[in-house]
């Protein structure tokens, strides 16, 4: 099965590296930027994806309910 990495809105990215810096920030893991991330464990680096995933759903929850 080929899986298929396209950006579907490819203007979004700099936003989404931008929340992906804030979160890794709030989860303690400063100058993430910068950081080898192959130097983190599976689970630091699965905390920033989660909670940014978390994130997406609460705002597209909010837009689509209207608040």
């Amino acid at each position: 099965m080929a899986t298929n990495n396209t950006k579907v809105v490819p203007e979004a990215k700099a936003a989404l590296n931008q929340m992906k810096y804030e979160i890794a920030n709030e989860l303690g893991l400063s100058n993430y930027q910068g950081m080898d991330k192959g130097n983190l464990t599976a689970r630091q680096n699965g905390y920033v994806g989660g909670y940014m995933t978390k994130r997406l759903v609460e705002m597209a929850e909010r837009q689509m309910s209207g608040k």
